[in-house]
């Protein structure tokens, strides 16, 4: 009996839309695929992982951005996600958008793989962060790193992907 009051407890205390995932399939400019980003909803934010191919070596900014299309170009995915209308970069004074997300890493044969968490999205469908807002969310990728000051300056998409539900 005590355990199922524990159980019941803890299931009211957590988001309901733990353990939720979607993925964004990454394409280049000319359409060729160049891997995968994959989003999990943890229960303090959205842990992404990256495995992405045929980037320059080097260091990339990596941004959710405010709408879910990447058609007919990229600049179709509009700016940096931003519900609720902060500042851009990491050295905002008055703090990031939720797109903001650190730099990846290409190595030398142009392959990135990283693990980026944050707490700043959600993938619950009728949240405010919720990536799955009205017109969707994409992930971009840029030619170069993010300054992570407050004018954005990453350079060119390379990488393009809509977030969808698996």
């Amino acid at each position: 009996m005590l355990i199922s009051v524990m159980l019941a407890a803890c299931g009211d205390d957590g988001p309901s839309d733990v353990g939720a995932a979607a993925m964004a399939s990454m394409s280049s400019p000319d359409g060729l695929p160049m891997g995968t980003v994959t989003l999990v909803q943890g229960p303090n934010g959205v842990l992404m992982s990256a495995d992405v191919g045929d980037l320059t070596p080097g260091p990339h900014g990596f941004h959710i951005h405010s709408v879910g299309a990447c058609t007919p170009d990229f600049s179709a995915a509009g700016a940096h996600f931003a519900p609720t209308d902060d500042g851009h970069g990491f050295m905002h004074p008055e703090g990031k958008h939720a797109g903001d997300l650190p730099n990846i890493y290409a190595g030398t044969d142009g392959t990135a793989r990283a693990d980026v968490f944050t707490d700043q999205v959600t993938l619950a469908a009728d949240a405010e962060t919720s990536v799955f807002d009205s017109d969707g969310s994409a992930i971009i990728i840029h030619d170069k790193p993010d300054s992570y000051g407050a004018e954005p300056g990453a350079g060119d998409r390379v990488a393009c992907g809509v977030i969808e539900r698996n």
